[in-house]
């Protein structure tokens, strides 16, 4: 049942309204985008926000802009930017400490869903060094939260061992609880460690092997061309050069300096026919070809 807007301040009723707007467009419309338009027209009614603890009231400013935080949230990660998240919500508190309890453990587990939890590294480490924070009776699972969402998952352990060390809030058996859960982390990263370490290993030998087969098969190419080439010399080596420039010289003669219609130049020509049959024939003769060699 709707609470009577009277007994809040004006500013309050308004974002109020605007928060159950959001509600109805999240969860029964389905309207994610007007949603998160509700939600930020609420907590611009409400300004900034001083602190993450509730203020006086039947219903403070800090609580309705807190839901309309947790709303704005569920919105954005419904639409798939998940990665505004964050940004999104210091729009209205501007630091990290100033966090509500309840929107700090939303981004916490959202991050960590999606396989980013370093986005929370720092933000969380902020907020719970912060002495007002420490005083808050979600500080313990928060803390919790962060060492088994973040710490651990990031590889951090000597940062979660001092965090559980230094904190007031949990008793010696938890400590060691919580100890005994970061030695165990340890213990399975190492192990993933080393099973990616041998997997890249296989891989990188694989590698070679298929590089020195490729190597040799072009080697082997190589070496077939080199010996065509040989081949080749060989050949152009046997070539009668001399009955060559010859008949290049006569052909010049012929088409440059005498009239192939004249009947003078009959002879000639006649010879030089001649001579390009006589060197076609030495050229291409099985005395010519070029010898076999491995």
């Amino acid at each position: 049942m709707r609470s009577e807007p009277l007994s809040w301040p004006p500013v309050s009723a308004q974002a109020a309204a605007l928060l159950e707007e959001a509600a109805d467009l999240l969860v029964l419309h389905r309207d994610f985008a007007a949603a998160v338009e509700k939600c930020e027209a609420g907590c611009d009614s409400l300004g900034p926000a001083t602190g993450p603890g509730p203020g006086p009231g039947p219903e403070s400013s800090a609580e309705v802009k807190c839901s309309l935080c947790v709303v704005g949230i569920q919105a954005l990660a419904e639409m798939n930017r998940w990665r505004e998240v964050l940004s999104w919500v210091l729009r209205y508190y501007h630091v990290p400490e100033h966090l509500p309890p309840k929107v700090l453990e939303l981004c916490i587990l959202l991050y960590s869903k999606v396989r980013e939890p370093q986005v929370m590294l720092e933000v969380g480490s902020s907020w719970l060094r912060d002495q007002t924070n420490k005083s808050l009776p979600e500080y313990g699972s928060l803390l919790e939260l962060y060492l088994l969402h973040v710490l651990l998952p990031l590889g951090r352990f000597e940062g979660a061992e001092e965090l559980v060390r230094g904190c007031d809030v949990f008793d010696s058996e938890q400590q060691l609880a919580f100890l005994g859960t970061i030695c165990e982390s340890r213990c399975q990263w190492t192990q993933r460690e080393e099973m990616r370490s041998a997997a890249e290993e296989q891989q990188d030998a694989a590698t070679e092997t298929v590089l020195g087969a490729l190597s040799q098969k072009l080697l082997t190419v190589l070496t077939l061309l080199r010996r065509a080439l040989r081949s080749m010399s060989s050949h152009f080596y046997l070539l009668p050069y001399k009955k060559m420039l010859l008949a290049t010289f006569l052909l010049y003669l012929v088409v440059v300096r005498l009239d192939p219609a004249s009947p003078t130049s009959l002879p000639f020509i006649y010879k030089l026919v001649q001579l390009f049959r006589q060197a076609w024939a030495a050229v291409f003769s099985p005395i010519h070809r070029p010898p076999i060699q491995d």
